[in-house]
């Protein structure tokens, strides 16, 4: 999708002089069931109001009110200045009855809670000391890649799910998820059941036997009883570690209400299992389906990797190192970016690019949109690491590129992801190709993350080096 078209006056953000509200531009009343029908099957292509009304656009769906804001400076204004005034909104307000009160969903003190007690597992320090696992959690990938060398398909969105699990039980819980199969299906459960709750606005009761439900419901069952195993076995004594299980259990063992502090345990390691693995994982099943249609960028990083690493396992220090794998990661997330919606909902009446918006209205911020925003993004459809090259002059502005959100609920794992990013591309290059199936279509699939739907057949083959190929192309020349 190209955003293109009629671009209005949204980008003065916050309060403006007193005067006659403005109302953003926006689909007439009788539109709504087509808008809902987008919603439900086509949420990307509902962004592309930005095309048609410019930085701002006002949305009737039912009785929902909704505002889209396409520009740096009202993201900045919703997410960062005037964030207090704006919770989250539509579908994550739904996804709480799927996933409970984490710190994906939560507000106020409790958020504040949560986030003061994960933060430090955070620090720069320890995720330096995470390197180590994060790299052979990698070499493990790699080598189940290789014994698939000359066969059949993998499913690289798999592969990366198991990667991204593997990671964060051995950095953040101290536990090892390998037992736990399932555990990627029962989140796909649990995503589809939030889409569904966002879609009906809850009006459905979770007791009636769809289908879906009855997939969320199994689903919940199954992470209960992950969670029920991460506490298992944890005394008080054990509890002093400083992992995020430990934390909690201290932490949740301070409510009053025992059932407060069990039920608050089993909603912060649902979300920090979901969010810790799955914006990562899509991530990478992403930066390999873009990677296999541009062979210049793939041999690029096959140098990088092979001039940086030799054939070691990379530590932190190679992170600065690694400049171009890291430009390729920062562009994926750009047309990709694992959060592609971040929803709010306003707490008072406000005035947003100018216009006017009511207390309760629903205000939509879209990274995907604005990452492919024509007045920041040179042909902003096309896949182009060398954006990032940090040695070009910054032009753009700080909130033309959120991938990790913006303001106080700026995605705290964004050192530990991107890390893991950076150390599995690089190993794969190095090693391995990785080449899409004939005939097989990449579609995007937006749930709570933005994720390939149906999967990423790939089959793996060796890397080839520029060099060797050169000397190939010779040697069958002057045959």
């Amino acid at each position: 999708m190209t955003v293109t078209g009629r671009r209005s006056k949204a980008g003065a953000a916050g309060s403006a002089a007193p005067g006659p509200r403005r109302t953003p531009p926006g689909p007439p009343f009788w539109a709504g069931p087509a808008l809902f029908r987008k919603l439900v099957s086509d949420r990307l292509g509902l962004m592309s109001l930005a095309a048609t009304y410019g930085d701002a656009a006002r949305l009737s769906i039912g009785p929902k009110k909704m505002y889209f804001f396409n520009h740096p400076d009202t993201a900045k204004y919703v997410l960062a200045d005037n964030a207090s005034n704006y919770h989250k909104g539509v579908g994550l307000v739904q996804a709480r009855r799927a996933i409970g009160d984490g710190l994906l969903t939560s507000e106020g003190e409790l958020w504040r809670k949560q986030r003061r007690m994960i933060q430090p597992v955070f620090q720069n320090k320890r995720i330096s000391q995470m390197a180590g696992i994060v790299a052979d959690e990698a070499a493990g990938l790699v080598d189940r890649l290789r014994a698939h060398r000359g066969g059949g398909p993998v499913d690289i969105v798999q592969e990366m799910t198991g990667l991204s699990l593997g990671v964060l039980g051995r950095t953040l819980l101290d536990a090892d998820l390998g037992a736990f199969d399932q555990i990627g299906h029962s989140f796909e459960a649990v995503q589809d059941q939030a889409m569904f709750e966002m879609v009906s606005l809850s009006m459905v009761p979770m007791w009636v036997p769809l289908p879906k439900q009855l997939r969320f419901r199994q689903a919940r069952a199954e992470l209960q009883r992950i969670v029920d195993h991460l506490e298992a076995g944890r005394t008080q004594g054990a509890a002093d570690g400083d992992d995020v299980v430990s934390r909690l259990i201290v932490s949740t063992r301070q409510e009053a209400d025992p059932r407060v502090g069990r039920k608050r345990m089993r909603d912060e390691l649902v979300t920090l299992l979901l969010a810790g693995h799955e914006t990562t994982a899509s991530t990478l099943a992403w930066t390999f389906s873009l990677v296999d249609k541009h062979p210049e960028v793939r041999e690029r990083l096959h140098a990088e990797a092979v001039e940086v690493l030799g054939d070691r396992l990379p530590v932190f220090e190679d992170l600065h190192r690694l400049r171009y794998t890291s430009m390729v990661v920062e562009e994926v997330m750009r047309l990709y970016p694992p959060v592609w919606m971040l929803p709010r909902e306003a707490q008072a009446d406000d005035e947003v690019g100018g216009y006017h918006v009511p207390k309760g209205s629903d205000v939509l911020i879209s990274p995907y949109t604005l990452h492919r925003h024509p007045e920041f993004w040179d042909r902003p459809e096309r896949f182009d690491p060398d954006r990032f090259d940090p040695d070009l002059p910054r032009t753009r502005p700080r909130y033309a590129h959120i991938p990790f959100g913006a303001g106080p609920r700026f995605c705290v794992g964004n050192h530990l992801g991107m890390m893991e990013a950076t150390f599995v591309i690089a190993m794969i290059a190095r090693d391995l190709r990785l080449v899409t199936v004939p005939g097989h279509r990449v579609v995007a699939e937006p749930m709570l993350s933005l994720r390939i739907r149906g999967g990423l057949p790939m089959t793996v083959h060796p890397a080839v080096s520029p060099r060797v190929r050169s000397r190939a192309a010779t040697g069958a020349a002057s045959g």
